[in-house]
């Protein structure tokens, strides 16, 4: 019953799913601080087995619940991370984050304008293979150090 009360005050407009922006403003007064729109998205994606961008009351449970489950956390952190894997990856079929890939990302997200060789010496102290692009698997590497 309290996860259904903490859907009902995540859900503000009661229409019965949870938005990026409700599940942002959410994180933001329990956090005490600003959330990216981007990082809430993430968060809800990593549970939104239905796909439509929402989260309803049996996916938010399962965010509740993350916690508390070893494997489930795991899971969750791993769909986290293969969905900001995905915001920095080449638009190409190669799903690889390039140099250029790795700039357009972090100008879009409003860091400084960067360089192309700032960006490749950026991957290159993570680019196990020395192909010049991360893998999912090393950019999972990259993200746990």
């Amino acid at each position: 019953m309290a996860v259904l009360s903490v859907f009902a005050a995540f859900d503000k407009d009661g229409d019965g799913k949870v938005s990026v922006s409700e599940l942002r403003r959410c994180m933001e007064a329990t956090l005490g601080e600003d959330v990216p729109e981007e990082e809430a998205a993430v968060i809800l994606a990593a549970v939104d087995a239905d796909g439509d961008g929402l989260l309803n009351q049996e996916e938010f449970s399962r965010l509740a619940a993350a916690g508390t489950h070893e494997e489930d956390n795991a899971d969750i952190k791993r769909r986290c991370l293969r969905e900001v894997f995905g915001m920095y990856a080449s638009s190409s079929a190669e799903d690889m984050i390039t140099p250029a890939s790795l700039r357009r990302t972090l100008t879009r997200l409003g860091s400084h304008e960067l360089r192309v060789e700032e960006c490749r010496a950026m991957i290159c102290r993570f680019d196990l293979d020395g192909d010049g692009k991360l893998s999912f698997d090393e950019f999972r590497v990259m993200m746990m150090v």
